[in-house]
């Protein structure tokens, strides 16, 4: 009976490989880089050539000096190189998600000569393009694979070549990068200095997952769930994360409930306003996070200039002030309804009280969700961190005040 060939010393060390690989992947870098240097150097060094090259920096710097010393002697040298290139530049750059470049030619090489010089690369390398640089590094030109195979072996790659290529600054924000390759789709890019060195190549897909990781945190940063918490983050670690924001959380509801502890008489009063107290609470909140949203992808995806927060905060302003009064409108209607149901003295003095509250609420929360964000950007601040935390507070003591201060004020 046939029971299957062995498992091969090199196949089972590929696996254990591939499994720490997908471990790692799954947690933050801290937590990544405690698994990691729990195994030898060699096999965290091959895990790290196949992550993302923006996810292996900050692993990196999460490191012991002496096990990144030995992680690196572990790796290929040009694997070394350019993960201390990338090192060089600030988070959030191309530059942190830069892969060597293999496959470089001089003009004066010949089709058949690249073609020998491939057939080793492709052997270990993943090679795309080819890149032409001239004997001061510097690009000047891509090669592509199908223009490879179609030219005559004899001719110079200086008459194939793609001229003026396409190319990414090492500097630039990745939402700016992200921005620049929108309508290319090219799978890898080069990458040049300012004098136009090419120093790497950053892949689509890296740029791509980065960004993803960045949007996909920034959803968890408006309620105060930390970026580095992932769904294999343990639970010990999880709640340290969250525990201090559910606190403030608290203390900003106990600010919305003095509110409406200062206006108990009035509540006691006209009973029936506490029935529209959620019902302002959650159509204000609802204009605030669209005004957040809005926000925050500006300031993700560089759209807002400098000098423009002012034009946004009025716009913000008028959307509330032109939403409020329509569904303030028919919340006055429902108002005015109930209230005559139950033979509410001054019913429709009322449902002006709910429209006028209305309006005010979605106005103050349209400001808010485009202040908070850009407040904590200029005390350098995350523009997400909690947001959405101090914007419900914002919120709720503005939606609460303005019924029961407006009824108390009209009616009472």
């Amino acid at each position: 009976m046939h029971t299957g060939s062995p498992t091969s010393p090199q196949s089972a060390l590929d696996a254990r490989q591939k499994t720490l690989q997908q471990e790692a992947k799954l947690r933050p870098p801290h937590e990544a880089a405690s698994l990691l240097s729990a195994h030898p150097a060699a096999e965290a060094a091959a895990v790290l050539m196949e992550i993302n090259p923006g996810f292996a920096q900050d692993i990196f710097g999460e490191f012991t000096a002496g096990f990144r010393h030995e992680v690196f002697r572990a790796a290929p040298a040009e694997i070394v190189r350019q993960w201390e290139r990338n090192q060089t530049y600030p988070q959030g750059s191309v530059g942190r998600l830069m892969e060597p470049v293999y496959a470089v030619f001089h003009p004066e090489a010949t089709v058949g000569e690249a073609i020998e010089q491939l057939r080793a690369l492709v052997k270990t390398r993943f090679i795309t393009y080819g890149y032409v640089t001239d004997p001061g590094g510097r690009l000047v030109g891509i090669i592509t694979m199908r223009d490879l195979l179609f030219a005559d072996h004899a001719t110079p790659l200086d008459v194939i070549m793609l001229r003026e290529a396409f190319y990414l600054d090492p500097d630039a924000p990745l939402a700016g990068a992200m921005k620049l390759v929108l309508d290319r789709h090219y799978p890898v890019y080069p990458v040049c200095d300012r004098e136009g060195i090419l120093v790497g190549l950053v892949r689509g897909q890296a740029m791509f997952e980065e960004q993803n990781l960045e949007i996909t945190a920034q959803v968890g940063s408006m309620v105060g769930v930390e970026k580095e918490e992932r769904l294999a983050t343990p639970w010990k670690q999880s709640l340290k994360f969250r525990h201090p924001w559910l606190q403030l959380n608290l203390l900003t509801a106990f600010i919305a409930g003095a509110v409406v502890g200062f206006f108990q008489d009035t509540v006691d009063r006209l009973v029936i306003l506490a029935l529209f107290l959620p019902v302002l609470a959650g159509q204000s909140g609802n204009t605030g996070c669209q005004a957040l949203a809005v926000t925050l992808r500006g300031l993700t995806l560089g759209e807002l200039k400098p000098g423009k927060e002012k034009l946004l905060v009025i716009k913000e302003a008028l959307l509330g002030l032109l939403n409020g009064a329509l569904v303030g409108l028919v919340a006055a209607v429902g108002m005015y309804i109930v209230a005559t149901y139950q033979h509410t003295p001054n019913a429709l003095l009322l449902a002006v009280v709910v429209w006028l509250a209305m309006i005010g609420s979605c106005v103050a929360s349209g400001i808010s969700g485009a202040m908070v964000p850009l407040t904590l950007k200029r005390f350098g601040a995350d523009p997400a961190t909690a947001s959405s935390i101090f914007l419900t507070t914002a919120t709720d003591v503005v939606s609460m005040g303005l019924l029961l201060g407006l009824a108390t004020l009209l009616i009472l």
